[in-house]
């Protein structure tokens, strides 16, 4: 039986298309079966270049027969097959031609490296932490979905802001005025979460991420919550202000005044495909280019082994472990005045001897 890879690209770029094409052809030739959806096949042929041989899902090929799924964009298309995967367990490879593209494997010049690594069967597949996401309005659940990247709740009116409560584990922690609440899986941490001022979080840390977007509060910090918690955010009745979820930027809902939401670990992950065991670390400071220059390493094995540990004296009040007087510190900033007792005052008498008037 012909193993088959689905080939999923940005239509809207021509770079996509060209990529799609080119992937298409060396899948073909490596006896493999390109596959495509119909709306990308139209797109293909819109342009009048040849196209190698190719199966339509749904058509020829059912979601099930596929192997892995080739997506040629940025992390929007990821989170687009994400989507369509979700009845599966289907892994996706990411080659990024987008902006930054953390989700991606791989950039636009590995496209051929990355297409060999398929046919060979070169590629682990990593587990990725999904939430669930239940909309009560009225005591009703209303809506029922999920989220790869974050749920998030944020005014629906420009000029007012959204007055919520936030809630762990049933238990209310703040009220406050704001532009909404970013909650997210460790994925998600370098997206919109980021983006608010939340902190990166490394794929592997199971953890659930709460971010306050602009909030009018004292009280408003990025909160790591565990992975067995359930978040909520209320949309209060005080005012007229409604909301808007958004899951993964690409399916919303309205939320009316008295909207609950509430967020937990989905048991049902997002699975991607990984060429390479390249560190999370690493990849934080490609996709960022941050800046390492100066950096030395680790100490090397041998010399590590045969450091030993440091004793430091142990300080107790103003003596030094050992009986040793500790010597009084110097001020490195100006000096201390020392205080100096008023002379006394002796009473002023007059010419006779006698106490002045």
């Amino acid at each position: 039986m012909s193993r088959k890879i689905l080939v999923m690209a940005h239509m809207g770029r021509q770079e996509a298309k060209d990529a799609a094409r080119d992937s298409c052809l060396q899948l073909h030739e490596a006896g493999l079966v390109p596959v495509i959806s119909r709306d990308d096949l139209e797109a293909l042929h819109e342009d009048a270049v040849p196209l190698a041989p190719v199966e339509v899902i749904e058509e020829d090929v059912s979601l099930r027969e596929i192997e892995l799924v080739m997506v040629l964009g940025g992390d929007g298309s990821i989170l687009r097959a994400a989507e369509l995967v979700r009845s599966v367990d289907t892994p996706l490879l990411g080659v990024n031609l987008g902006h930054v593209g953390f989700l991606a494997e791989s950039e636009r010049s590995d496209l051929r490296e990355s297409v060999e690594a398929i046919v060979d069967g070169r590629y682990t597949v990593e587990q990725r932490m999904t939430i669930d996401v239940t909309v009560w309005q009225d005591e009703k659940k209303v809506l029922h979905t999920w989220a790869l990247n974050e749920a998030s709740v944020e005014k629906g009116d420009r000029e007012k802001m959204v007055e919520v409560v936030i809630e762990v584990d049933r238990r209310p922690l703040s009220t406050f005025g704001c532009d909404g609440v970013v909650l997210a899986t460790p994925t998600g941490s370098t997206a919109y979460a980021f983006s608010a001022g939340g902190p990166v979080v490394w794929p592997e840390v199971e953890a659930l991420l709460m971010v306050p977007l602009s909030a009018h509060a004292l009280f408003s910090r990025p909160l790591v919550i565990s992975p067995n918690s359930m978040m909520a955010v209320e949309v209060l009745t005080r005012t007229d202000a409604r909301g808007v979820l958004w899951c993964d930027g690409r399916r919303t809902t309205e939320l009316p005044p008295g909207s609950r939401i509430e967020v937990v670990r989905s048991p049902k992950a997002v699975n991607l495909a990984r060429m390479h065991r390249t560190p999370f670390s690493e990849r934080l400071v490609k996709k960022f280019e941050l800046p390492t220059s100066g950096w030395r390493g680790p100490v090397p094995a041998g010399e590590a082994a045969a450091a030993r540990t440091t004793a430091l004296p142990v300080v107790r009040g103003d003596r030094l472990a050992g009986g040793q007087a500790q010597e009084p510190q110097k001020s490195t900033v100006g000096h201390e005045m020392p205080h100096e007792p008023d002379p006394p005052r002796h009473p002023v008498r007059d010419e006779d001897g006698g106490p002045a008037a």
